[in-house]
């Protein structure tokens, strides 16, 4: 069957339920997309997929970073501290274990789900029996230049964009813009929320809500690129951004990340850069930074380099009024 990530992560999701990996009736939690990468039968026994679940899934979080790993574990009833009836007193446990409440905790959770489903299908890719459905591994950003300017009616990202081939006939590129936090909100945005202009580089063929706030963009290339190719594509993006930071959160490789920011007057009372930390964290005013100063214009420059898929680097801002915010990927 065709396994993809996000099927996978919404199993976990379900599984972490009440008693999480020790459900007696685990059998019927057990979802196809988690009994495929798990290489379990319908046949199975309550024991023997309690068994074949927790050896693939500890193992699979020794690739996470330790806070995501003690959280989903603490998620599934797999920590030895954090063996509890119910998913909410583990929820508790795992917020006095990182100093966070359980808000946060409930967000590393997430993300750390999220994570797992990723490397789950990535180690069962060469499988006979699991197809893995997931962003193109074949390219990667060497380098991406964004501008961002706040001072507009509506705030608009000038983001370009050098790729480079790593295997041959890369046809299209799959990229993603996310808009707001509907746990903020109270509500999702709609794909035509953001407003999309490609002046060169390709042709905009598909957008897709990913989620309630994430808006995936197919670009086909003007001709396929062979391995070792590199081409450049400009964009621009306009939409009312609902929270005061930007991020790039990569889906591939980026090599460099250059990025400017101009703000609205009054500037911001502070702006804070944020480098390699987790997308849920980055509204966390609890997640600090190094400090940066507007100049005579009102913006900020900031660049990094190496950087990973799946965080977050950037800067957030704070002011007295709704700021913006958006995320490149």
């Amino acid at each position: 069957m065709t396994v993809s990530a996000e099927d996978l992560a919404g199993e976990l999701k379900q599984l972490r339920r009440g008693r999480g990996i020790a459900a007696p009736q685990l059998a019927d939690r057990a979802g196809p997309a988690l009994r495929a990468v798990c290489g379990t039968t319908e046949d199975d026994e309550n024991a023997a997929i309690r068994r074949r679940l927790t050896h693939c899934l500890s193992e699979w979080t020794r690739s996470l970073p330790d806070d995501l790993r003690t959280a989903v574990l603490a998620a599934l009833g797999l920590h030895p501290e954090a063996v509890k009836p119910f998913y909410q007193d583990r929820v508790r446990w795992l917020a006095k274990r990182l100093d966070r409440d359980d808000r946060t905790a409930r967000r590393r959770i997430d993300e750390g789900m999220d994570r797992l489903a990723e490397i789950a299908v990535t180690s069962t890719s060469e499988s006979d029996e699991v197809e893995v459905s997931r962003p193109s591994r074949r390219w990667h950003t060497e380098e991406l230049r964004v501008a961002l300017a706040l001072d507009q009616p509506i705030p608009e990202v000038f983001e370009f964009r050098r790729i480079v081939a790593d295997a041959d006939d890369i046809t299209e590129l799959d990229l993603a813009l996310t808009l707001t936090d509907s746990v903020y909100r109270g509500e999702a945005i709609g794909a035509d929320d953001l407003r999309v202009d490609v002046f060169h580089g390709g042709l905009l063929i598909g957008r897709a809500m990913e989620s309630t706030d994430r808006v995936g963009l197919a670009l086909r290339l003007p001709e396929p690129l062979g391995r070792h190719s590199k081409h450049e594509v400009a964009m621009r993006f306009r939409a009312e951004f609902r929270h005061p930071h930007f991020v790039c959160v990569p889906r591939h490789p980026v090599d460099l990340f250059d990025l400017h920011v101009r703000f609205a007057q009054p500037v911001p009372a502070e702006v804070v850069q944020l480098d390699r930390v987790f997308q849920g964290d980055a509204s966390d005013e609890a997640a600090r930074g190094s400090s940066l100063t507007p100049d005579a214009s009102g913006e900020v420059h900031v660049q990094f380099r190496g950087l990973e898929p799946g965080f977050a680097y950037g800067v957030r801002w704070k002011e007295p009024e709704r700021g913006s915010r958006g995320s490149a990927n």
